[in-house]
């Protein structure tokens, strides 16, 4: 898994899809996280109107093509199907943070060749 870390972290545009009602939310910290690192960020939440000055998208079909690369931050079962839009957005490599993951979307991500790193936080590895 390491070596999809490491292809992870490659990218520089890459979209947190989670809750983003106050900044003690893991995916709102995560965005910070990232921006911090010098990443761009693209956060992803249908209600959300700003998250750290950054404007969320409402839907992972809305994201701009630059996007290669997102981080799960939502229950098991929405999870399942972010992984389907990613492939129809054609967003490659998914990070499923613990509490994220499902062996079904897991599996999905596998068969459908997208790179899928699980288990562990992001923001422990940059």
């Amino acid at each position: 898994m390491q070596s999809a870390i490491t292809e992870f972290l490659k990218r520089k545009h890459i979209a947190v899809v989670g809750s983003f009602r106050h900044k003690g939310k893991v995916a709102w910290q995560i965005a910070s996280c990232l921006t911090r690192r010098g990443y761009t960020v693209y956060p992803v939440n249908p209600t959300a109107r700003d998250v750290d000055g950054l404007v969320p998208w409402a839907k992972v079909a809305d994201l701009p093509p630059e996007v290669d690369a997102l981080d799960i931050v939502t229950p098991p079962e929405a999870t399942e199907q972010i992984v389907q839009d990613c492939l129809a957005k054609g967003i490659r490599m998914v990070w499923m943070q613990p509490g994220a993951s499902s062996t079904k979307a897991i599996e999905f991500c596998r068969q459908n060749g997208i790179a899928v790193i699980h288990d562990a936080c992001i923001m422990m590895c940059v």
